[in-house]
């Protein structure tokens, strides 16, 4: 059975590390489908993709390889983040047997928090009911809040990893994740657009499901509207952007181009023409 994951990792400054990590990828048996770093956000997004035992080693060695550089303690970025390796998810290209998927899921888990030292907790389709199991109310606090806490992960030790923090894995649906930058220093319309999205997502059905979040990206001069569309079956690409895109113009500010992280499915693309993904990042899925 194939499996993407989309590992997010807390480093975005080393432009050697990101070429160790690109070489490590590309000697493995897994499909790389993306692979960038983002100096603002201080954030690595990496995806790829294939049988389990393939992908699970990735994973793995990926870990080995960076998770030695990184000490949030020192870390500066717009992105929340929780760990070195702050949030794992994996997305089956077809409907797998649940039981067997948190299985495999725990295997990894286990793995990795044993190797590493640090607390795994398990989120959507993998939560046990422990916890919640919504990312970003597992992210409340940021990583500072949790070193003086005794925790209760699913996996690891009961103490953050003083460098690392935690990492947060599970198997959850396919999503879209997409920015719009704008042409503003201090993020003033992506934060209010930011905030209409969460006032609106429950009613509208063209934001149904979808999260946003508003940043600076000082390093370029501009500010970046962030989106999760996390049932792209009801919400499209280009409904939401085109309507981000006019009514920062109504705000004043008009768009500085867009960006997809990781992937986007063959079937999501009839309404994706606001975007232009690589070819890589075009993946078979239902």
């Amino acid at each position: 059975m194939k499996i993407l994951t989309v590992p997010n990792w807390s480093f975005g400054r080393d432009v050697g590390l990101l070429r160790s990590v690109r070489d490590l990828m590309d000697l493995r048996d897994v499909e790389v489908h993306f692979a960038d770093s983002d100096l603002d956000h201080n954030r690595t997004v990496t995806a790829f993709s294939g049988e389990p035992e393939p992908v699970k080693q990735t994973l793995l060695d990926l870990a080995d390889l960076i998770l030695p550089s990184i000490d949030l303690n020192r870390h500066v970025g717009c992105h929340p983040r929780i760990g070195g390796l702050d949030v794992c998810p994996f997305i089956p290209y077809e409907e797998p047997d649940p039981v067997w998927m948190n299985t495999w899921i725990d295997g990894v888990a286990a793995e990795m928090a044993e190797k590493h030292e640090i607390p795994v907790f398990l989120y959507e389709k993998s939560e046990k009911g422990r916890h919640t199991g919504r990312l970003p109310a597992l992210r409340k606090g940021g990583f500072g809040s949790l070193l003086s806490k005794d925790l209760e992960p699913d996996f690891g030790p009961n103490k953050a990893h003083k460098h690392l923090g935690v990492a947060v894995m599970g198997w959850r649906s396919f999503l879209v994740a997409l920015n719009l930058n704008l042409h503003e220093t201090q993020a003033v319309a992506a934060a209010n657009l930011a905030a209409r999205v969460r006032v609106r997502r429950k009613d509208d059905p063209m934001l149904k499901g979808v999260r946003a979040l508003g940043f600076p990206l000082p390093s370029q001069g501009l500010s970046q509207l962030s989106f999760n569309l996390t049932h792209p079956n009801e919400t499209f690409i280009d409904p939401i952007l085109t309507w981000a895109t006019e009514s920062a113009q109504r705000l004043g500010v008009e768009p500085a181009g867009t960006e997809l992280i990781g992937v986007i499915r063959v079937k999501d693309m009839e309404h994706a023409t606001l975007i232009e993904p690589r070819r890589e990042q075009i993946v078979e899925m239902r």
